[in-house]
């Protein structure tokens, strides 16, 4: 249109409150995913998908949109107060699971099998590491 910019964000759809919150999810998923996963990996059953997503929500080839919903359901995960709380044993991550599934379901296909490969390595490297 005349007179207007576009960026490579305006043309993926997301408006500048979404890139804003994209920015910030990516900045707290940075800081903390590992630590998290480090912490709670043996007692979630879900580790492995919150590990691919990772890989594919850092992966410039997942389109924009996709990684900016990864990146909500990721810093979901990360946080330390949530709807169950992570402390309360069995239930704690059934909040954080459903989330992600739900991310999981809707991007089906931009998890790609090399994202749970990386997944599968990443996890075996921190058990290792704390055997």
């Amino acid at each position: 249109m005349l007179g207007m910019t576009s960026t490579i964000l305006d043309d993926d759809g997301l408006s500048p409150d979404e890139r804003e919150k994209a920015a910030r999810d990516e900045e707290h998923v940075r800081r903390g995913f590992w630590a998290k996963i480090k912490a709670t990996a043996a007692r979630i059953p879900f580790a492995e998908d919150a590990v691919a997503s990772y890989f594919a929500a850092f992966d410039r080839n997942t389109p924009l949109r996709v990684r900016a919903t990864l990146m909500a359901a990721l810093a979901y995960f990360i946080l330390p107060l949530d709807v169950m709380p992570d402390i309360f044993p069995i239930i704690g991550f059934t909040d954080d699971a459903a989330v992600l599934m739900a991310a999981l379901k809707l991007l089906s296909g931009h998890v790609t099998p090399e994202h749970y490969t990386a997944a599968r390595d990443a996890l075996g490297r921190l058990k290792d590491e704390t055997a």
